[in-house]
């Protein structure tokens, strides 16, 4: 509860700094990120900023506060439900607390690749409209604006290269808060540990985890190669993301500001594909020859062989047979 008051007060100093500096806008929105750049989320965050000030013809400003400045993703969406933050673009993995429906994207090897992910996700997609009633039905009082999907998750790790499932046995692996996640890497010999994105660097510089799975922008923005040293590619999940916003809001916006606002986050999310494409080519090049990364490229085979008999049995376990069945219609 206290740290909920703070994120509540600091919520609500940041808007009237921000109120306090001469904005002229009809509707002022705050945006909060998770992560530091470079950063699809972020890039995203921009897009969405530069085109919904220049298209709205400056009825709408939008500031965006990267890095988690304005708390921890849960703490955000309890803020949103307020009113007293706007937007988010973020992890579908940071909301399953809210939207335990969204466990079913931390499958491994859900989608083949980009592509398949936006075609069973992007704008006007059957999950797309499941994942807006989910957020009617469990009254969050949010908007979900788009889904998509922001890069792989990969395994890095402070022991040594892995190459073989073998190798990962007996790591304490960290893991988001996501039941789905946690049962994953039990399943392949992991001892699942959960920290914060935020207090993770020092989690695996202290010892409290081994190894941690994330996307490889993710990765590097936040320097877990200093003390995470081992990247391997595993791609077991394609990130997916969401672009949600304070139903209160929403309702302030007339009809063809709230279009906009609809067909920004979605141009955001195609942008989010193009940007972890990039991302992930340039950064395991780079992490490979300035950061001393050693990478290695595991059989996914392996992977995907230990994991099939444990996904049925997770889906039914964990009530994830109607969203699961969602994702898999179009």
């Amino acid at each position: 509860m206290r740290s909920r008051r703070i994120s509540s007060a600091l919520a609500f100093v940041m808007a009237l700094l921000w109120s306090s500096q001469g904005f002229s806008a009809d509707f002022n929105m705050r945006l909060h990120t998770l992560v530091k750049s470079p950063h699809p989320y972020n890039d995203m965050a921009e897009f969405m900023k530069s085109e919904l000030e220049a298209k709205s013809n400056g009825k709408i400003a939008v500031k965006i506060f990267p890095g988690a400045s304005l708390g921890k993703d849960p703490a955000v969406i309890g803020e949103m439900k307020l009113g007293t933050i706007d937007l988010m673009v973020s992890s579908t993995n940071n909301a399953v607390k809210q939207v335990p429906e969204y466990q079913v994207f931390s499958m491994p090897y859900l989608f083949k690749d980009f592509d398949a992910l936006m075609a069973a996700v992007g704008p006007g997609s059957k999950a797309e409209n499941y994942f807006k009633s989910v957020y009617k039905k469990r009254n969050l009082d949010l908007e979900l604006l788009a889904l998509g999907g922001s890069g792989t998750r990969n395994l890095s790790n402070a022991k040594k290269p892995v190459m073989k499932l073998a190798d990962i046995k007996g790591f304490k692996m960290r893991t988001p808060p996501s039941p789905m996640i946690a049962k994953t890497w039990k399943a392949l010999g992991t001892l699942p540990v959960t920290i914060a994105w935020s207090e993770l660097y020092a989690g695996v510089q202290t010892g409290v985890a081994d190894a941690l799975e994330s996307s490889i922008p993710g990765y590097k923005g936040s320097k877990l190669y200093e003390v995470a040293p081992f990247l391997s590619l595993t791609g077991h999940t394609i990130q997916v993301n969401h672009i949600s916003m304070s139903s209160k809001s929403w309702a302030k916006l007339p009809a063809d500001l709230q279009k906009l606002m609809v067909e920004t986050a979605a141009a955001a999310s195609r942008l989010g594909i193009d940007k972890a494409r990039e991302y992930e080519a340039a950064f395991v090049k780079e992490l490979e020859s300035k950061f001393n990364v050693k990478v290695t490229r595991p059989d996914k085979a392996e992977f995907v062989s230990a994991l099939g008999p444990v996904q049925k049995s997770l889906a039914e376990e964990l009530k994830l047979t109607e969203p699961l069945a969602a994702v898999q219609s179009n």
